[in-house]
């Protein structure tokens, strides 16, 4: 009673004041189609969609106290991820605090990197022959079914083992290594190491590597010298002494374009992968928010704004040393030396015929030795016709 007493006459006999709340922006209400897009990089019917996703984690059991709706912190997140500018700068455009967005971004980046197992993963069964087919009408590359590398985000300085984060270029970063399929869609990722780590290790540590080693795929995937060469990963020729390894490498460079393509598309839609003002921690579960939030928009056919979109960055040989397992060498080198001979070794005739089941105009490729055939849909084999001349000629019907 008497501590009820003193603080009556400290403060004066005054009564309850009420809490006033700012009132908070309304994105989804006040912005047009284009302007989302420009803002959030996605439509409304596709932050509504992300929203529902992620639910289930962030749901408040409660509105006490004015909080955040799931719709309002997927917004805050995405406005991060697309802007990559400072936390109050993202508070003033929605009303909150900057506290308030480091918390909610930071839960955001958890629900989303969550979800990587459903949105990631490597093609399987009629997406092989899909994918192969994409690849070689991208650039002549038969029996692909993705490309690899890694990329650099760049983070600030991290409080403990700052060294581990240096990368060749002298700058503190978060070496990811992707897989992507022809559409850029990210197929694979490991996003933990730090940026002094080589290339080749990422991979030689990664469940990937372990897995196509057990069980070799259907295909194979493409990459450039920094990496070992494997039965199932294809590295260009370090000097082509033949037309048919000059061929083999320009087919091999105009397909591995598709990963330059995708690491300038996922950093330019998602503008905060160019600087991260986080822990690495923190930095990887943004690194796998955006991943998931890219492969979401290509699959649902977000646009791309103009000022987002620019062209691929430049394809250029890395200057990693060159790393290899013990033992994959020979085995490598074989398969490439065979891959070379019997794919691109010969000439390749193209010949325009009318196709006996719809009755319009296709092609035929006549080559020697060449056994690939791949039909359009990707879903069914071709009727090969072979003759028994010396060399033995393959008739392949698209």
């Amino acid at each position: 009673m008497a501590g009820i007493v003193h603080r009556y006459h400290r403060f004066g006999g005054r009564g309850y004041r009420q809490r006033v709340y700012v009132e908070r922006a309304q994105p989804l209400e006040q912005y047009t189609t284009e302007e989302l897009y420009a803002l959030f990089r996605f439509g409304n019917a596709d932050i509504k969609y992300i929203a529902d996703l992620v639910r289930p984690k962030l749901q408040r059991r409660t509105r006490r106290s004015h909080s955040l709706s799931v719709e309002e912190q997927v917004l805050i997140g995405l406005r991060f991820y697309a802007s990559g500018t400072f936390y109050q700068v993202v508070g003033d455009n929605i009303g909150v605090d900057k506290s308030t967005v480091s918390d909610v971004v930071k839960a955001v980046s958890i629900a989303l990197a969550s979800l990587v197992n459903q949105f990631v993963s490597l093609p399987k069964d009629v997406q092989i022959a899909q994918t192969k087919h994409k690849f070689f009408l991208l650039g002549n590359m038969p029996n692909t079914i993705g490309v690899i590398d890694c990329t650099h985000v760049h983070i600030q300085a991290p409080h403990e083992r700052d060294w581990e984060y240096i990368n060749r270029k002298g700058r503190r970063s978060i070496n990811i290594q992707l897989v992507s399929d022809a559409d850029l869609i990210i197929t694979n990722c490991v996003v933990k190491w730090p940026g002094s780590v080589h290339d080749a290790r990422i991979l030689r540590e990664s469940a990937l590597y372990r897995e196509l080693q057990t069980n070799r795929p259907d295909g194979i995937i493409l990459r450039d010298s920094a990496y070992p060469l494997l039965l199932w990963l294809m590295t260009p020729f370090l000097a082509a002494t033949t037309p048919a390894q000059a061929r083999f490498n320009t087919a091999h460079c105009k397909t591995g374009c598709a990963i330059e393509l995708l690491n300038g598309v996922l950093k330019r839609r998602f503008a905060c992968l160019n600087y991260l003002r986080v822990e690495p921690q923190g930095a990887c579960n943004i690194i796998l928010a955006c991943i998931v939030l890219h492969n979401i928009a290509t699959r649902r056919n977000v646009p791309l704004c103009d000022d987002v979109y620019d062209a691929p960055e430049p394809v250029e040989e890395s200057d990693q040393p060159l790393a290899f397992c013990q033992n994959e060498g020979l085995t490598g080198c074989i398969s490439q030396s065979k891959f070379q001979t019997y794919l691109f070794g010969t000439a390749v005739y193209v010949i325009p015929i009318l196709c006996p089941v719809s009755l319009q105009p296709d092609i035929v490729w006549i080559t020697c030795h060449l056994r690939y055939s791949h039909s359009k849909s990707g879903t069914e084999s071709l009727c090969c016709c072979e003759s028994s001349a010396k060399p033995r000629i393959t008739f392949v019907f698209f």
